[in-house]
């Protein structure tokens, strides 16, 4: 943790990765959160030469549209700086990273973002998601394919569509300039946050804990506390009226706050198993990988979905005709057990053999009459003519008809 009076900056590994993929930076007027891809080889490596490079733009600046375009260089910059590295370090291929970032200039703020990091404003006791995430899924919520709730669930959630790195030499980047004022309260964070940590409960830490550091502690509390599968960065900026939110001296966090280092480690821990008796839903997290945000290949995702979605159907409609064949099997089977049964009743004044059993299902009855005697049911003696009445069980046929006989006249 690392905090200013006004912006604070936290970073933690999570409870399953190895090591933090994630960097964050608060600064005098920059604060920028990076997430790395690319394993435990290079999403590191990618995440801190990105918030290294753009922190160099931290001062300040005589335009919001001047800052703007400060940040949107920088973030060309780093790009083309992986690049660099990766050609250095051909085993770091592959390798990228989110950015989201703000540079504050007075009452406005530029804006720049690339992939599934995000940036939220909370002001007047409402958060709203300013930024948006650069993701297949979204994709498919914005064209109303699927709902915000299935993407949460979706198999190729951790799809992105856009980052910085090797594998896109012209990147598009996201910038804006928006207006802040007194009473704002900003929050940049990595999906470790937004994934696994409702909007409610960031608006509920944001809304009752007044001080910055306290509020990032919480916000890594609360990912922590559902099992922390991914790193999770938090940087939390206030706006006052004196137009200062800086973090003096500037910090860095996560993988940006350690010396770089390109060798391999594990990527990630051994789960144990508190984490997936308390957490079993959340207990794991997918590496997030890139794919070039393209018509044809997203023609090709959103096909593949359909398939799957088909098999999805065919499997389900399998299962339940499955189901519905052996419940007739099992009624049927039934059916026939009871038509192996007999007893003797009565019926319009005389006494009959019944096959099947005294029970109904609904308004169903399982049993009919099969023979009806001569024998009238008054005529028989008291004690014989209440057991027909309550009936007298049969085990097959030849038994009744032995039971008829024996009725004294």
């Amino acid at each position: 943790m690392t905090t200013s009076g006004k912006s604070a900056a936290a970073s933690h590994v999570g409870k399953i990765r190895s090591n933090n993929q994630d960097s964050g930076y608060a600064g005098r007027h920059l604060f920028v959160v990076a997430d790395g891809m690319g394993g435990h080889a290079g999403g590191d490596v990618a995440s801190a030469i990105a918030i290294k490079r753009i922190s160099e733009i931290d001062h300040e600046y005589p335009s919001a549209p001047d800052a703007e375009f400060a940040l949107q260089s920088a973030l060309i910059a780093a790009n083309q700086l992986l690049a660099e590295t990766v050609f250095e370090h051909p085993e770091l291929t592959g390798m990228g990273t989110t950015v989201s970032g703000i540079l504050r200039v007075g009452n406005r703020l530029a804006l720049a973002h690339i992939g599934d990091s995000r940036i939220y404003l909370f002001r007047d006791g409402e958060l709203k998601q300013i930024t948006a995430d650069h993701t297949f899924v979204q994709r498919l919520v914005d064209s109303g394919r699927i709902t915000p709730e299935e993407a949460a669930v979706h198999p190729r959630r951790s799809v992105l569509m856009r980052v910085l790195g090797d594998v896109d030499a012209a990147p598009e980047i996201d910038t804006t300039v928006i207006d802040t004022r007194p009473g704002d309260r900003w929050l940049l964070c990595s999906d470790g946050l937004s994934s696994y940590v409702s909007e409610e409960r960031i608006h509920t830490v944001l809304a009752s804990t007044p001080v910055v550091a306290h509020a990032a502690e919480r916000l890594i509390k609360e990912s922590l506390d559902v099992g922390a599968p991914d790193n999770v960065t938090v940087v939390v900026v206030d706006v006052d009226e004196s137009g200062d939110s800086a973090t003096d001296p500037p910090v860095m966090v996560g993988s940006a706050a350690a010396p770089l280092s390109f060798e391999n480690e594990p990527a990630r821990r051994s789960l144990r198993l508190p984490t997936l008796l308390l957490h079993p839903l959340k207990a794991t997290a997918e590496d997030s990988h890139f794919e070039p945000e393209s018509d044809e290949y997203l023609a090709e995702l959103i096909a593949e979905d359909k398939r799957r979605a088909r098999r999805r159907r065919i499997t389900w409609l399998g299962l339940i005709a499955l189901a519905a064949i052996a419940v007739v099997i099992a009624a049927i089977a039934g059916y026939q057990w009871t038509q192996s049964h007999y007893y003797v009743g009565a019926t319009d004044g005389r006494v009959a053999i019944f096959r099947g059993v005294q029970q109904t299902i609904g308004p169903i009855g399982l049993s009919s009459v099969h023979e009806v005697t001569d024998i009238r049911v008054d005529d028989l003696p008291t004690f014989s003519r209440e057991q027909i009445e309550r009936t007298i069980n049969a085990d097959n046929l030849r038994e009744a008809r032995e039971i008829v006989e024996r009725l004294p006249e």
